[in-house]
């Protein structure tokens, strides 16, 4: 591996070596894509009303709905959600109910004990407040979900056919490749696409007696 590289990925220190990653296939065997079989659904929750959303299983369960439905401009940065109670409750409800919509659970009750998924607004969330990144497998369900033509991700993005999209998070942003195709009626996720730095951090010996090794092996045989 080169010790230095020229590579910049937004929220790392120091430029590194680009090490491309591909999830291929990134989609459970045991479900699909779209769990309901639409690019966009209705969701209704209780007390809140009906939201237009994209529910994706790709690298993990994801919602994604509009921001402005929630009031949200779309540039509040995680402080501005983490303090206000209200907007959690309102984001844990919509997940609860996305989750049994999309065949994950088959109560609301039941989202207690499954806390990180779905992800919800496509936000990778903690069980109580927004993270302060956006995780591998969550930027998988957007670089598949915004390559798709009809998706709410591919909406924002412009509506038209890309290869990648490029999102915003706190650190800066992060652009994510995807490959899908609809077959007999399906989409299927061939494979999603992205970039990491990496670069060795250090060095070092250890110095061990010389009869150190012996000495280890003789405690492994009395605790045997």
């Amino acid at each position: 591996m080169a010790e230095t590289g020229d590579f910049e990925l937004d929220g790392v220190t120091f430029p590194a070596s680009e090490i491309k990653i591909e999830f291929i296939d990134p989609v459970d065997d045991t479900g699909e894509m779209f769990p309901t079989g639409n690019l966009k659904d209705t969701l209704s929750v209780p007390c809140m009303g009906e939201f237009e959303v994209t529910m994706i299983n790709a690298g993990i369960p994801t919602i994604f709905l509009h921001a402005s439905d929630l009031g949200f401009k779309g540039t509040e940065m995680q402080a501005d959600i983490n303090s206000n109670s209200e907007i959690l409750a309102k984001l844990e409800k919509i997940r609860s109910f996305g989750a049994v919509k999309m065949g994950l659970i088959d109560d609301v009750e039941q989202a207690q004990s499954r806390q990180h998924t779905p992800k919800s607004l496509g936000l990778h969330r903690l069980p109580t407040m927004l993270h302060h990144a956006m995780m591998g497998t969550a930027s998988v369900a957007i670089g598949t979900a915004g390559t798709i033509v009809g998706t709410i991700v591919n909406e924002v993005a412009g509506g038209k056919a890309l290869t990648e999209v490029c999102f915003g998070r706190p650190s800066g942003t992060l652009t994510v490749g995807g490959q899908s195709e609809c077959v007999n009626g399906k989409w299927v996720a061939r494979k999603v696409s992205m970039s990491r730095s990496a670069r060795r951090l250090m060095v070092g010996q250890v110095f061990v007696p010389e009869d150190g090794f012996d000495r280890l092996k003789c405690i492994q045989m009395k605790s045997a």
